[in-house]
């Protein structure tokens, strides 16, 4: 095994241009014989660059659409010859084959393809097939070959070039491992499209893969190792997201913003503001407002203690008013679809506030899959986009809601979504005003959101809990009536829950006995 190999020939063929001409250019300056196909040997030609085309080399032309070309014993055999073995050395002086010691490919735009919308054939016609083989072969022969499938990689194997005049073996093994993780993640690519296009929920092997996108400081915890890698889907978001200002997000930075920001975008800007305000990816308030200010204020009004050192999603431009009225507390991130100037120059006398832009709300029914680690393997999933259609409620006691409580029912139900369970939601006027969540009994949800909704009233002087004349919803069936009993207790006068318990009957008669009106969605909203 060599530890530096000098490049001689390069093979090069990309589908991104980005930087190929300066790169070529350079590996020209220092003698390398450049090959190339179809558009990369073009556009190195137009350059004023010597390139011979690999159809020469083989004594085959381009074929079938460029379908075939470079899958030929000259090439493969080129790429895979181990330099010290003497039949391999053999094998190449019969039979024509000259080394190749750098190969240059990046592959056929699969995933631009697929999330521009294209039809079927199209995205079949853009799998690429000699390039993954190619890079397999070259980095599978990595002790000889340098193998190079980003164009962020010119950079460092032109300074490696100019340091060592050639490439060293820990060098040709970091791009070795480049190579197949960005093979790995393009068969991911396509299997996944597959999945989708022929409507297969459960294939038999699943693939998943991203590119890095930032490697963080440490994860959860300081003794945690993390980074965070995107899926090119283009799903507007954190992922996606432009950082205006502030330091670096951490893994729970970008977690909380996440979650805040799949709730916001429940509320389409068209039906008016939102905001959601969460703290360890559970909502501390999310309200609708007259404004956007407003919204906000009734969101931070659930919680307050809570909301301090949160993440503040919202559903519309951020404008000069709210910016100047969250800046009045220490917020962590700040997501919105756009800020306007106003609003970037009050932030920007706030250093540590991270402030993210997306363009764009993210579809909240759209189908997205999910999915988590489990020791040994992974639970995958369709993501929770579930709707409730207000014409399907199902009144199941005496007393109808009215139309205001029917409101503040549909309301939480849709928080109830993005609430770890067991969760239960007190919701007055469009705005949260009590959240239990994550607890193992539904009744201690009910009555620890009850205990905030108490204590937030008396923080703000009411004179009496705004839990009074609220609504609440529970993201599963109340098993007993306990649960039920604790919210009408706290001033509830309506439910919205999924219903199915063996002890309907029970829970109902309890709630016509309280004069509560409730309603089952036949829906539940497990969140763990």
């Amino acid at each position: 095994m060599t530890d530096t190999v000098p490049p001689l020939r390069a093979l090069i063929s990309v589908s991104d241009k980005t930087g190929l001409i300066e790169f070529a250019t350079a590996l020209a300056g220092r003698g390398v014989e450049l090959l190339s196909t179809g558009g990369t040997a073009k556009a190195l030609r137009d350059a004023g660059l010597p390139v011979r085309d690999v159809a020469e080399v083989t004594g085959f032309p381009e074929m079938m659409d460029g379908r075939v070309k470079t899958l030929h014993p000259k090439v493969h055999g080129g790429l895979l010859a181990l330099r010290d073995n003497p039949e391999h050395l053999a094998a190449m002086e019969a039979h024509g084959i000259g080394a190749i010691d750098l190969l240059v490919v990046n592959l056929y735009p699969f995933e631009a393809t697929v999330a521009s919308g294209a039809d079927y054939d199209t995205c079949i016609e853009n799998i690429d097939i000699g390039g993954p083989a190619m890079i397999r072969a070259a980095a599978k022969n990595h002790a000889f070959v340098a193998v190079v499938v980003d164009p962020e990689d010119y950079a460092d194997v032109l300074a490696e070039l100019a340091a060592n005049g050639g490439t060293k073996l820990a060098f040709r093994q970091r791009l070795a491992r480049t190579a197949y993780a960005r093979t790995a993640a393009y068969d991911a690519a396509v299997s996944a499209w597959m999945v989708q296009a022929h409507d297969d929920p459960a294939p038999r092997r699943r693939a998943f893969a991203g590119v890095m996108k930032q490697r963080m400081r440490y994860g959860e915890n300081p003794h945690q190792d993390a980074a965070f890698y995107v899926d090119g889907s283009g799903r507007p978001g954190v992922a996606t997201a432009t950082q205006h200002q502030g330091k670096e997000l951490s893994y729970n930075n970008i977690n909380d913003t996440d979650a805040a920001f799949e709730l916001v975008a429940e509320f389409a800007p068209g039906d008016g503001p939102a905001c959601a305000i969460i703290k360890h990816a559970n909502p501390c308030g999310v309200a609708r407002g007259a404004t956007l200010l407003d919204a906000y204020r009734k969101a931070f009004d659930c919680d307050r203690t809570s909301a301090f050192g949160g993440i503040v999603a919202l559903n519309q431009p951020l404008d000069a008013a709210t910016a100047e009225e969250i800046v009045k507390i220490f917020t962590e991130v700040v997501i919105a679809p756009e800020a306007d100037e106003a609003a970037r120059a009050i932030f920007a006398t706030k250093r540590n506030l991270r402030l993210l832009t997306t363009g764009a709300l993210p579809d909240a029914r759209a189908p997205v899959t999910a999915f988590k680690q489990v020791a040994g393997g992974f639970l995958v999933q369709d993501k929770d986009t579930g709707q409730i259609d207000p014409e399907e409620l199902r009144v199941v006691t005496k007393r109808a809601p009215t139309s205001a409580e029917l409101a503040d029912l549909r309301f939480a139900w849709t928080v109830a979504k993005h609430v770890k369970s067991n969760a239960i939601i007190y919701v007055r006027d469009g705005a949260t005003v009590g959240v239990g969540a994550g607890q193992m009994s539904r009744v201690d949800s009910s009555t620890m959101a009850a205990l905030k909704a108490g204590r937030m009233g008396t923080e703000l002087g009411l004179p009496e809990t705004p839990a009074k004349g609220s609504v609440v919803a529970s993201d599963a069936f109340f098993p007993f009536a306990d649960g039920l009993l604790a919210a009408a207790e706290a001033g509830a006068t309506a439910v919205i829950q999924p219903g199915g318990s063996v002890r309907d009957d029970e829970v109902i008669a309890a709630a016509d006995a309280a004069g509560l009106a409730m309603v089952f969605t036949g829906m539940r909203h497990f969140r763990h």
